[in-house]
């Protein structure tokens, strides 16, 4: 049997659809990595164009877009990386950006083993 956490499913799932979501939508596929050590590492790689430095901050800022992702057409409202990241703080975690060295971005969310919301 599992152990018992305070962790909310419905809100990782919200979490992870949304860096999947991003993914393919900036990088028309995602590559998924998962590593369970100390804490709980997912990984989410696209081969999209990545997102500026000074921006990688800011993209999590609510209803913040990059003009590259303004039309409706390829851009959402500007609260899936500030929902994220909302969730895995609430679950003791967090969510990391980088820019690939290769080009695309790589999404992290860490969450501590044994889930624990605040």
């Amino acid at each position: 049997q599992a152990p018992r956490t305070g962790a909310r499913p419905q809100a990782l799932k919200r979490c992870l659809t949304n860096l999947v979501s991003n993914a393919v939508s900036f990088g028309e596929r995602a590559r998924i990595e998962l590593y369970d050590g100390a804490a709980l590492r997912i990984l989410v790689h696209d081969d999209g164009p990545g997102i500026p430095a000074e921006a990688l901050e800011r993209v999590f800022e609510p209803f913040f877009r990059l003009e590259a992702s303004r039309s409706r057409d390829t851009g959402g409202s500007g609260l899936g990386l500030s929902i994220a990241r909302d969730v895995a703080q609430a679950h003791g975690g967090t969510v990391l950006l980088r820019n690939r060295p290769e080009g695309g971005l790589t999404a992290e969310l860490r969450l501590p083993r044994g889930g624990g919301s605040r």
